[in-house]
């Protein structure tokens, strides 16, 4: 029997490496294997890969020279950045040109680079429709990914830019769910009108960069999108009142309104709001559900999504339910 081919997954116990992992380690078949790249083997979340059949690797992206030795032997990779856990775009490009190196040094075959539009593209940095953050950005945690893009390009890495759409997991984690207010009724906001925005469950990206992997060298050059469901704010809130029982309102707010909020990053997320709804048609035609579906047969819509994960978003319960 063949040995299989290596896929060593930057963020494997992240979302979207994490979604990636799972894929290949849930499918027996599978002709490809995990190499888990951790920065702390001994968490849980590493514990648990190395259960489920996984390579872990301790492997800190600051470090070229081990992050090199990690690549060593593999077939592909998957490279992503969290942005959040330090606010700084410089710091990201740093990360994904170490990668963009690494890879090329051990000879991967095949990468795949989780990334964003680079939004200086579609309009100037000195456009007065939106503030510009940091002297040098308009949405930083998109625009630093997007440049970094080159990266791979100069180096000659051959690489699929896996285009990524806003998680449903974020109504749970990062605060954009359902919020009850004064009058005892849950509501969302978004500064995004009545346009449909794509977005998709984290579980499902990595999915899509297996179903990446599967097509092999035909993806390679190629930008890919994936989405679960494009919705509006009133189609998430309508989802939201289904699988919460209770009705739950959308209010449209501006992005002014948004960047104000007092949170960090607020300023960079009013932004990206207003990059998705002021450019809604590019951006919406570079995340096709079908293709995605192509990628990930089992692709959850919204109400599937719902249907696992409602009660792990965090209501408020109404008052009178604490008499």
């Amino acid at each position: 029997m063949n040995a299989k081919r290596i896929i060593a997954v930057v963020g494997a116990t992240g979302a979207q490496g994490g979604g990636l992992a799972r894929a290949i380690l849930g499918e027996p078949s599978s002709s490809y294997a995990v190499r888990a790249l951790v920065r702390d083997p001994s968490s849980e979340k590493a514990r648990a890969l190395a259960r489920a059949g996984a390579e872990v690797v301790q492997a800190d992206i600051d470090d070229a020279a081990a992050l090199t030795r990690a690549l060593q032997g593999a077939y592909g990779a998957f490279f992503v950045t969290f942005y959040w856990a330090h606010f700084s775009p410089e710091r990201e490009q740093a990360e994904a040109a170490a990668m963009a190196r690494a890879a090329r040094t051990a000879g991967l075959a095949h990468v795949i680079w989780s990334t964003l539009e680079d939004t200086r593209e579609f309009m100037a940095l000195d456009d007065p429709r939106m503030p510009v953050l940091m002297q040098r950005y308009k949405v930083p945690h998109f625009d630093a990914k997007g440049e970094s893009n080159r990266v791979f390009a100069a180096q000659g890495v051959p690489t699929t830019y896996l285009l990524t759409s806003a998680y449903w997991e974020n109504l749970i984690h990062f605060g954009w769910g359902p919020k009850r207010g004064a009058d005892g009724r849950l509501a969302v906001a978004f500064p995004t009108g009545d346009k449909k925005i794509p977005w998709i469950g984290a579980e499902d990206i990595g999915r899509c960069a297996y179903g990446i992997f599967n097509a092999g060298s035909a993806m390679i050059g190629r930008t890919i999108g994936v989405s679960g469901e494009h919705l509006s704010g009133r189609e998430i809130a309508a989802g939201l009142s289904r699988a919460l029982g209770e009705p739950v309102d959308y209010f449209a707010i501006t992005p002014e309104q948004y960047r104000a909020l007092d949170f960090p990053g607020a300023d960079d997320l009013g932004n990206m709001w207003q990059f998705k709804r002021d450019f809604n048609d590019r951006y919406r035609a570079a995340r096709d559900v079908n293709a995605a579906r192509e990628l990930n047969p089992a692709l959850q819509r919204f109400d599937d999504w719902l249907r696992d994960n409602a009660t792990r978003i965090p209501v408020s319960r109404m008052e009178s339910e604490h008499a």
